[in-house]
């Protein structure tokens, strides 16, 4: 079997952690995106992946080279000269995609982080014959009619509750006939309330799905499969576990509580122990930790980091190389690549650190985005970006 991953452009809404690889590349869990999708596919037996990419495909290529003899899986790249959204790239890979085998092929949004039940969709793509199968989960949806009552109540608390839950309409919406899973319609972004099952960028598609599309800018969402649905040739299946779109930082710290939830269910011995530890947390057997520490819960702690003695760290990534220095403490936020925060500093409230930034000793941070290659003197006392 074969699998193309869509990769997409500049990774934007994850700077500034993109400016130093492309999104793909960067850690979740310690290991690149990307990687966590690459060995899934392994496992099922897919052979090659083809990277549908637009933006630095030889830095993606040259890092991955190395997992194709460990994993014993080709990695190729498809690269386009423009942009072609969604559906293009699978025209443009259409010789890579199709061989004599005949079978379907994935197709993944390459920002997407689950448990990736590859082995239960193909039994359920088997079981239906038609020509297309997606990955759907369900997202809370509340009713706009409810906020007055509340408000008039008082209940404040509750209403910022709500504000926080994922809407529907953010996503693509499928509805689908709930006993065999054929879609009856798919809707990209409704305006009004459809559903609350949404496209989960995970496909299994046939090789004739590929005549559906040109060799131009398309849509899948909305172009290709509102087409196949019509055709009732289009089936969808409810995605077991959890599922994050971690291409922001927001969604990237909830996906690696979610993730690392799903570790603790499946394969806790990954996960790090002992009386300083809170609730869920993974650290590189290469990081040290000093004394006194707290660290969790909801915390990756990646190859090579020096905590010292009395650091607190919760809901947060350590990325490869950073030290965290004596009495500083962090939550809510990402540290990039060889970081250093300093003694009694605070970093907060989804504070991103670039590759290589230095926080001085007993320096706040709320908020802060900072670009790579910077020492930080002063306090960010509000959400800004530090240029």
């Amino acid at each position: 079997m074969k699998a193309l991953i869509l990769v997409g452009g500049f990774g934007t809404r994850l700077r500034p952690l993109t400016l130093s690889v492309p999104k793909p590349l960067v850690d979740f869990a310690n290991k690149p995106m990307i990687l966590h999708q690459i060995e899934a596919l392994k496992a099922v037996g897919v052979t090659e992946v083809v990277l549908a990419i637009n933006y630095q495909p030889e830095v993606m290529l040259n890092f991955l080279k190395e997992f194709e003899t460990k994993l014993g899986i080709k990695i190729t790249c498809s690269q386009e000269t423009e942009p072609l959204g969604t559906a293009g790239p699978l025209a443009l890979a259409r010789d890579k995609l199709i061989d004599d085998s005949g079978e379907p092929f994935f197709v993944l949004n390459s920002d997407v982080i689950s448990e990736y039940p590859f082995k239960e969709i193909i039994k359920f793509h088997k079981s239906h014959g038609g020509e297309a199968s997606i990955m759907v989960t369900k997202v809370k949806h509340f009713p706009l009619s409810v906020i007055p009552g509340f408000l008039f109540l008082g209940h404040f608390v509750t209403l910022w509750l709500l504000i926080q839950v994922d809407e529907p309409s953010k996503y693509g919406v499928v509805v689908m006939e709930e006993s065999t899973g054929q879609v009856e319609k798919f809707v990209e972004k409704p305006k009004i309330f459809v559903g609350n099952k949404i496209n989960a960028g995970i496909y299994l598609l046939d090789p004739s799905v590929l005549d559906h599309i040109q060799l131009r800018p398309t849509s899948i969402e909305k172009e290709v499969f509102p087409k196949i649905a019509a055709e009732k040739k289009l089936y969808a299946m409810v995605l077991p576990g959890f599922w994050m779109d971690i291409g922001q930082p927001r969604d990237y710290i909830t996906g690696l509580r979610l993730y690392l939830d799903s570790l603790r269910k499946k394969s806790s011995s990954k996960l790090a122990v002992g009386a300083h530890i809170v609730g869920n947390v993974l650290v590189d057997e290469t990081s040290k930790i000093g004394e006194g520490c707290l660290i969790g819960p909801d915390v990756a702690i990646g190859p090579g980091c020096v905590v010292e003695s009395g650091v607190r760290l919760s809901r947060c990534t350590i990325m490869r190389g950073v030290r965290v220095k004596k009495h500083a403490c962090i939550s809510s936020s990402i540290i990039g690549w060889h970081s250093t925060v300093g003694q009694w500093a605070r970093v907060e409230n989804m504070t991103i650190l670039g590759e290589d930034v230095h926080v001085c000793d007993e320096i706040y941070s709320n908020g802060g985005v900072v670009l790579p290659h910077k020492e930080i003197k002063s306090s960010i006392l509000k959400p800004e970006i530090v240029m």
